[in-house]
């Protein structure tokens, strides 16, 4: 159960960094500090609940990369992020980080 907290908390790691792009202009200032520290609040709450069963060193890099890997996703998709080869490489290995410290933890 600890592990689906965690996963939880990097999803809503996500939605902080959108929230703050909203609350980049003038119009959506509102909503978007809205958006960002509910997605940080619950985030947190998320990740503390998940630290009880897993080594917290383990839950941060797990929740970081969860929220950095998505974060880079969201930008290309709704953003016109670059995609390039360097940050894509860079992703992936995020990515494959965060599997390995899951399969090490079992």
């Amino acid at each position: 159960m600890a592990w689906i907290y965690l996963i939880i908390a990097g999803l809503l790691e996500i939605g902080w960094p959108i929230g703050l792009k909203i609350a980049g202009n003038i119009e959506t200032r509102i909503i978007g500090t809205v958006i960002a520290i509910t997605c940080i609040t619950g985030s947190g709450i998320a990740l503390w609940i998940a630290q009880k069963s897993i080594p917290m060193g383990t839950a941060y890099a797990v929740w970081t990369g969860i929220g950095a890997a998505g974060a880079f996703i969201v930008g290309i998709l709704f953003y016109n992020d670059a995609i390039t080869f360097w940050r894509t490489i860079g992703v992936l290995m995020i990515i494959a980080g965060v599997i390995t410290l899951k399969l090490a933890s079992q």
